[in-house]
């Protein structure tokens, strides 16, 4: 297992935090509620200070100002829906490489071989457009690509087993809606598998269902800010034993009147959306010289996410457990990257996953947070490409030579 690094945006501050004590939470149900939900989403803990000393008319126009001039998130291509098991309508987008020259017939007039597809599985409380940076750099390189968002968030439509029968949001039901957009989206041909945070989960959970999948079609994967299990012990900044508390007599509450009184929290999370953008910005990134831009990009992410989902979703990571499912990748070009400063799935988590699979590449960003492809685009966008392989070498004899490298 090799352990590399990077060069980050900037030299990262510590930074004091002030920590949300009980006051914070006797501010109303709404905003109580809407607080947990965004920690809960991979917010923080803490309020940068400029937010406390800035007047709130000024806060709001800078926020509006970057609404409207920031490009992230408006990349698009070909859409598509796949179906999953309960009936819930996921939506996807394609963006297909220009056809090579001499290619569109195959020779002899044979079918050509299918293009290698990367398939990208976002997190928690956000979207396929997360990947904008990793989208952008792919396009140009005339790469294949699916992006998909998960139930209930982005595009696709709200979960029907939990709307319509009250049935828990799993992680292995997250893996049961990665096959159905593969099967929609990239049927046949070679594949990168490419998740973050709960998309790497959820790439973890298709090899656990789908075994023979990863052995006959997966030629590489990257786990990106994610964990194969231990959720249940991640504090997210706070001393175990406040964590514990909160676990124990905040969270079970706020999370009944999220999914209760939804319209109230709905509420309470708009009053509170300056508060909560420090927060979420202290919690998504490491480095206090993240790119205004980016910085309310993400914010806008998780802002779109319903509070109900918050909901729903947070339980399932308690129950992740997937060490074992890793093993279906053995003997593929892997990549493992965190942040840091990752304080929603520490980088030891991602260490875990390089220990259960030493062949690795095992990329530790230095200063970066969860959302390190956002926070350092460059560096992540470059492992990707490696991963994928070299264009000028044809990108179906790389991915040839993946296959005659993967175990029988």
């Amino acid at each position: 297992m090799s352990e590399g690094g990077g060069d980050s945006t900037g030299t990262v501050a510590a930074g004091a935090v002030e920590v949300l004590g009980g006051a914070a939470w006797r501010r109303g149900a709404g905003i109580a509620g809407a607080a947990v939900g965004v920690v809960a989403a991979g917010a923080a803990v803490g309020v940068a200070v400029e937010r406390l000393t800035v007047g709130r008319g000024m806060r709001r126009k800078a926020r509006l100002a970057l609404d409207s001039s920031g490009p992230y998130g408006t990349l698009r291509g070909t859409p598509g829906t796949a179906l999953a098991e309960d009936g819930t309508e996921i939506y996807y987008e394609v963006d297909e490489p220009e056809a090579e020259p001499g290619r569109a017939r195959g020779f002899f007039g044979r079918r050509p071989e299918p293009p290698l597809t990367v398939v990208f599985s976002h997190g928690y409380c956000l979207s396929q457009d997360s990947w904008h940076f990793q989208r952008a750099a792919l396009r140009a390189a005339g790469v294949r690509a699916v992006y998909w968002d998960q139930r209930s968030h982005g595009r696709s439509a709200r979960g029907k087993g939990q709307r319509e029968a009250g049935e828990p949001v799993s992680i292995d039901l997250l893996g049961r809606d990665l096959k159905a957009v593969i099967d929609a989206a990239a049927p046949e041909g070679p594949l990168v598998l490419v998740g973050h945070s709960m998309g790497g989960m959820t790439t973890m959970a298709l090899a656990a269902h789908y075994p023979e999948l990863i052995a006959e079609r997966v030629v590489a994967a990257a786990f990106v800010g994610t964990s194969s299990g231990r959720m249940g012990e991640v504090t997210y900044g706070l001393p175990p034993v406040g964590m514990n508390v909160l676990r124990r007599t905040v969270l079970p509450g706020a999370f009944r009147l999220m999914l209760t009184q939804t319209d109230l929290v709905e509420k309470g999370r708009r009053v509170a959306a300056e508060l909560i953008g420090g927060i979420i910005k202290r919690y998504s990134f490491g480095s206090r010289d993240v790119d205004p831009a980016v910085a309310r990009f993400a914010e806008r992410l998780i802002e779109a996410t319903p509070v109900d989902v918050v909901a729903e979703f947070y339980p399932a990571f308690a129950e992740h457990e997937k060490v074992a499912a890793l093993a279906a990748f053995a003997g593929r070009p892997l990549l493992v990257l965190a942040g840091e400063k990752d304080m929603v799935t520490p980088s030891d988590h991602s260490r875990a996953i390089g220990e259960a699979l030493p062949e690795a590449e095992l990329v530790i960003v230095p200063g970066a947070g969860h959302l390190v492809m956002l926070e350092v685009p460059e560096l992540v966008s470059a492992h990707l490409a490696r991963l994928v392989g070299n264009r000028s070498a044809g990108r179906n004899g790389w991915a040839q030579a993946a296959h005659r490298a993967a175990p029988e």
